[in-house]
């Protein structure tokens, strides 16, 4: 039993041991802090103390004490002590702190298009929402359908629409923790945790009506369930059919989570652990594919609603190796480095068969590992090389490969510790690892900040999404009996009229002539708007006609030459951020 002891002893023993040996020996302990030790049993303890008061009185080597000054301080006890936690309530009390956070400031950016589509598919009745995902975001019903009544309780406000994804990460870093509780240990499994809490990745869906932060969310505990399988060698055959079931359900709340299977697949393939398990394996893969089948048939039917990706070149090197999972260079290039760093070590260590491990023992690097770098690398591989063929790739669509990275970020913070620890304990330096693993989880929050404050400004969306400003300023300055148009040139979901229907308490006092079918009353997201060539007498009625344009550089918008050839004057124009609001007269009233 690899001991160390740490008892008084008379002080001419220390001073045969010397000073050197002491802080080589406090910093053995404090490394030793960074892996569990097993329990041992009463019997156990009762000897090994025996063996202790006998060790006191023997010659002692230089390397077996360290002097009562230099017990573990408060950051190694309390170290030894998080081991002793149960992994349920840890993993769910962290899990709600970064709730919490993410979900601050959550409500400051104003709507926009794909929350436009959430919102107002949600507020549907239910026979037109059924409707609707026949022809479009059938992949997205789900969520939508859960969203229906969520609305229905809580209201259409953002801060009321984005607290499910802040709830959601909350979940994703509890299972993210009992991942890596299942990997290693708790410590660990609350490093990644963390981490994965900080990464802008998490923090930036927990501001989305949007599906994909509970999609990342039921990846991590699909992974952890599974992990489970994978480490006792499960060969009964149905918890693998419960796992073919989970990844089935979740693909109707996200399509691509499907690729978990596939990860799954390529961890048996590779690890010893798996060799027994690739039969059990296939069979849940075959209850994914029947179960998954329906939802995938109708995302073939509507994939023309993705079919602009084609125009887009999402797939270059910044979305894949910054933006899907990361944000400003700093914090792009700390956990690339970190990652690369625990990979490097690894690799050294098993060149040079060394029996150190990183974490607790070299199965759990290999595993870490393992996982971490398939489910980053197989989903992105298999996305990017199906973009070629047809457009499937945004940046969005792998975020549930989210905790991945927090593993290997997590893995990389170890390493480094490690590495640190040593290095001065070989320069008689006394250092803490726990210590040292506080100030890199620190360091990594403080560079993820700017990502955390650029998502919450009141324009964080869309390259400048000001729908809910826009409205705010019309119902400011717009008379009753006023009417507003829209312009109609911008794709459906950047459109003007999406204020109208986001913000509708701000259009109570005016009239929206070119409104004909609304889209509540339609098998299609949007409304359907008439020409103003079709309006001119409901707008001669008007007061003030109110135009809400997106501009173009040095070119007057299309309705803006259309009414002021048919007798109209701009006497106002307000640019609010992106949009620009014109209002207009009738010549000679």
């Amino acid at each position: 039993m690899d001991t160390v002891i740490r008892w008084q002893v008379p002080s001419i023993l220390v001073r045969q041991i010397g000073a050197p040996a002491a802080i080589r020996t406090h910093s053995e302990v404090s490394e030793r802090l960074l892996t569990p030790h097993p329990r041992v049993s009463e019997r156990s303890q009762t000897t090994r103390r025996e063996h202790e008061s006998v060790s006191t009185l023997a010659p002692v080597p230089s390397i077996a004490l360290a002097p009562a000054a230099l017990r573990p301080g408060i950051a190694e006890r309390l170290a030894v002590r998080a081991r002793r936690l149960p992994v349920g309530p840890t993993a769910w009390v962290v899990g709600a702190l970064a709730a919490l956070v993410t979900w601050l400031g959550s409500w400051n950016a104003s709507y926009w298009g794909d929350e436009a589509a959430t919102v107002m598919s949600a507020e549907r009745p239910l026979r037109t929402l059924l409707a609707e995902l026949g022809h479009v975001d059938a992949v997205h019903g789900l969520y939508y359908l859960g969203m229906h009544f969520w609305i229905r309780l809580f209201g259409a406000s953002e801060l009321s629409t984005r607290l499910p994804s802040a709830l959601a990460i909350g979940a994703l870093v509890a299972g993210t923790v009992v991942l890596g509780a299942r990997l290693v240990d708790l410590r660990f499994g609350i490093l990644a945790g963390v981490i994965c809490a900080v990464l802008p990745r998490a923090t930036f869906m927990a501001t989305e009506a949007r599906s994909y932060a509970i999609g990342t969310a039921i990846a991590a505990w699909v992974m952890a369930y599974f992990v489970g399988l994978w480490r006792r060698r499960e060969l009964r055959r149905w918890p693998w059919l419960v796992l073919g079931a989970m990844i089935a359900a979740a693909s109707y709340l996200f399509l691509y989570l499907v690729l978990l299977a596939v990860v799954q697949g390529a961890i048996l393939l590779v690890s010893e652990r798996g060799r027994a398990l690739r039969r059990h394996w296939v069979q849940s893969v075959v209850v994914t594919a029947v179960g998954a089948a329906p939802i995938a048939l109708l995302a073939y039917a509507e994939r023309h609603q993705v079919a602009f990706l084609a125009r887009r070149n999402y797939a270059n090197a910044e979305n894949v190796l910054v933006n899907q999972w990361f944000g400003t260079p700093a914090i792009t290039i700390a956990c690339w480095a970190l990652i690369l760093l625990g990979v490097a070590v690894f690799l050294v260590r098993r060149r040079t068969r060394s029996t150190v491990a990183i974490l607790d023992r070299r199965r759990s690097d290999r595993e870490v590992l393992l996982l971490g770098v398939a489910w980053l690398v197989v989903p992105t591989a298999l996305v990017l090389v199906s973009n070629e063929i047809s457009p499937m790739y945004n940046t969005r669509y792998l975020s549930f490969s989210t905790p991945a990275a927090a593993l290997l970020v997590a893995f990389g913070v170890v390493a480094l510790t490690r590495i640190l620890v040593r290095a001065a304990s070989s320069r008689r330096i006394r250092v803490s690892a726990v210590a040292v693993l506080g100030v890199a989880v620190i360091a990594l929050g403080a560079l993820a900040v700017p990502d955390y404050l650029r998502d919450r400004g009141p324009f964080a969306k869309d390259g400048g999404s000001d729908l809910r400003q826009t409205a705010e300023y019309l119902a400011s300055q717009a008379k009753p009996g006023d009417a507003v148009v829209f312009d109609q040139t911008p794709k459906p979901s950047r459109r003007p009229e999406m204020a109208y229907r986001l913000y509708p308490q701000q259009f109570a006092a005016v009239t929206v002539p070119e409104l004909m079918t609304p889209y509540y009353r339609r098998a299609t997201i949007w409304d359907r708007m008439a020409p103003l060539a079709s309006i001119r007498s409901e707008l001669a009625a008007a007061p003030s006609v109110w135009a809400i344009e997106l501009p173009t550089a040095g070119e007057v918008p299309n309705d803006i030459q259309d009414l002021t050839s048919h007798g109209y004057r701009v006497v106002s124009t307000h640019l609010v951020h992106r949009l620009e609001v014109f209002q207009l007269v009738k010549e000679g009233v």
